[in-house]
């Protein structure tokens, strides 16, 4: 066993932890295992973790890969976290969790984000001086939440930290980020790289923001070795180096090979993003375009819904169908779903741009109202919000030769369908479909050769760990094409009275 190079990829979400045990040296991902979170929900638009949930499933995930893949643990040499972007994670001086993490999906902090979007002179001002609009979400406006929300634990902060940078602390005890997850904050500048620390000013004059902020770091560079404690209750080995890790779009960027440009990914996940890889900070004019920092070294302009899986999945239980049934039932229904539009905006909307907006079906008859319609209208409306967004990838200047499509909705064949058909692109999926774990462990892989000299580059490491799907590939059909795009003006339609 021991030319294997075995490393661990982790990825933290809004649903679970994924756990992969990856041979750098074959390419081949040799086990895998995986443990559920559940949410704390409120009707305001709370969405909460508690971070124990976090912890507890890395070790559950992490020993069901390693069981899985029949290895010892004390043959990993590497962890990389991903995590769900943009969370907020407090801790006090002894290092202990303040509160709940708040999520991406959290909309609670709505009006503190108007207010700090005004702050800075609005969207225009944002991305002069950020180079991002801040949204809904983002973490800047849970800290001005916080502050006036829970004034008694704002002022016991110390620590302010991501999902993945609070992992890696856990793993480590070292407190750091990197500039990949740290775009998706609101206090960060991706042009220069550095914290707006003023803005942390002017939220609270004392300094304590500034102060509980973690130092930045470059992508290939080792958070630290992991902590005997921990390395015990994970099974692992405890001279096992950590990585940067970074957001799960950084790391599903990787997990695809997404590292040069001309590749677009797209996930199909609780939410939906689509990304590319820029060399340059070329920041785009809309709003809706968040030109993140990748994880290795260049940008990664992107667009996410926030409506994919959670709105098909509410449809499916409310049908109480399996995936296998529901994807039949989309099947039936002719495109366009004979007239029926659904605008699947449960959550609230970032792309098309409408945090207050609801869901609604529009275009209901006596004849079309059937099950397979709305299964269909609901895939379609979803579908619709992530061409939304490559369109204004593309008028960004963009190309887009094929879609890498990851996550969840990736394992359907007729959503494939839907999607190349709708993007008018050729779409493939990668073997593994759990692309930010993967991506986590090829971060591990790169970070530990850069430190032991050897010259593994990240671009030698993705292609031998990358692998795409052939049996996937499915390429548009000149006739559906021209049906979508149809129905899609018609969406495009009902979401300008929005």
């Amino acid at each position: 066993m021991a030319n294997q190079h075995l490393f661990l990829g982790i990825d933290c979400g809004t649903q679970g932890t994924k756990a992969i045990i990856l041979d750098a040296v074959s390419g081949q991902v040799i086990g895998q295992g995986a443990a559920p979170h559940t949410l704390i929900s409120g009707a305001n638009g709370r969405r909460e973790q508690d971070t124990h949930e976090w912890t507890e499933a890395f070790c559950l995930a992490t020993r069901r890969a390693l069981l899985a893949a029949n290895v010892d643990g004390q043959d990993i040499l590497g962890i990389g976290v991903s995590g769900q972007q943009h969370g907020l994670v407090l801790l006090d001086h002894q290092g202990q969790v303040l509160r709940p993490a708040k999520l991406w999906c959290d909309t609670e902090s709505t009006p503190q984000n108007e207010r700090l979007l005004a702050h800075l002179g609005g969207e225009e001002g944002s991305l002069e001086r950020l180079g991002i609009v801040i949204a809904p979400g983002y973490t800047v406006s849970k800290l001005l939440w916080t502050k006036e929300q829970h004034p008694q634990i704002f002022a016991r902060i110390a620590r302010i930290l991501l999902p993945h940078d609070y992992l890696n602390y856990w793993l480590t005890g070292r407190s750091c980020s990197e500039y990949g997850d740290a775009s998706g904050t609101g206090y960060f500048n991706v042009r220069t790289r550095q914290w707006d620390l003023q803005l942390l000013r002017d939220i609270d004059p004392t300094g304590r923001l500034q102060a509980a902020l973690p130092e930045l770091i470059d992508a290939h560079e080792a958070v630290g070795t992991v902590l005997g404690s921990i390395a015990e209750r994970l099974g692992i080995n405890p001279k096992a180096t950590v990585s940067s890790g970074g957001g799960d779009n950084m790391m599903g960027a990787i997990g695809t090979g997404n590292i040069k440009p001309g590749a677009i990914t797209m996930s199909l996940g609780s939410s939906g993003t689509v990304y590319a890889y820029a060399d340059q900070p070329k920041v785009s004019k809309d709003a809706s375009v968040a030109t993140f920092c990748s994880s290795t070294g260049g940008w990664l302009p992107l667009i996410c819904t926030m409506n994919l899986t959670n709105a098909t999945g509410v449809i499916r239980e409310l049908f109480d169908l399996t995936i296998e049934q529901f994807n039949e039932q989309i099947a039936q229904a002719p495109i366009g779903a004979d007239g029926i539009c659904m605008l699947p905006f449960l959550n609230g909307e970032r792309v098309p741009a409408l945090p207050h907006a609801t869901g609604s079906l529009l275009g209901l008859t006596m004849t079309n109202l059937t099950q397979a319609n709305l299964c269909r209208a609901v895939v379609e409306g979803t579908t619709f919000g992530l061409r939304y967004g490559l369109d204004l990838l593309r008028h960004n200047g963009l190309k887009s030769l094929r879609i890498c499509l990851i996550g969840g909705g990736s394992k359907s064949p007729v959503w494939r369908q839907m999607v190349a058909d709708i993007m008018n692109t050729p779409v493939i999926c990668t073997e593994q479909s759990e692309a930010a774990a993967l991506g986590a462990a090829i971060q591990a892989a790169w970070c530990t050769s850069w430190a032991t000299g050897h010259e593994d580059s990240l671009a030698d490491l993705c292609e031998r760990c990358v692998k795409l799907d052939l049996a996937s590939e499915t390429l548009p059909i000149a006739a559906n094409v021209a049906a979508f795009e149809q129905a899609y003006e018609r969406y495009q339609r009902h979401v300008a009275t929005l």
